[in-house]
């Protein structure tokens, strides 16, 4: 028999684990919300005048109808080939390289007349091209 009496030692709470917890939080919490300043891009917009500028006098206006049908400045092309575009571009602008170029497809038209019309007039080296587009009745304003 042991009569002796046992001290009774003190509970120990070891709370340093839970200091290393709480700054590892601290210190993920300060990192993640220095990223949303970072990530926000600093542009200087250019500035532009209020004035409109005039419309060029002369422009080469190529209409693609439901069909893939090209109307060059509304005159029908005979055959809805590349090289039938080519040829009747080349004879409406001759020499003149730098004119505008309007697109004006039917929202129905097949994608790759389209696309056939802009890679002519690219190699033609006509570069200043527009496609032409109308407002949605949903986006009009009343």
């Amino acid at each position: 028999m042991n009569l002796r009496q046992r001290r009774r030692e003190d509970p120990e709470v070891n709370i340093t684990s839970l200091i290393d917890v709480v700054l590892l939080l601290l210190i993920f919490f300060m990192i993640t919300t220095t990223f949303e300043r970072e990530a926000q891009l600093q542009v200087d917009l250019p500035e532009a005048s209020s004035e409109p500028t005039p419309a060029p006098e002369k422009v080469l206006e190529i209409t693609i109808n439901l069909n893939g049908d090209y109307f060059i400045n509304e005159q029908q092309v005979v055959k809805s080939s590349a090289d039938t575009l080519r040829r009747a571009i080349v004879q409406v602008i001759g020499e003149r390289r730098d004119l505008p170029v309007i697109v004006r497809a039917d929202a129905r038209s097949p994608f790759q007349s389209v696309v056939t019309a802009m890679d002519v007039t690219g190699q033609l080296g006509l570069t200043q091209l527009s496609l032409a587009t109308t407002q949605s009745s949903a986006d009009a304003e009343p």
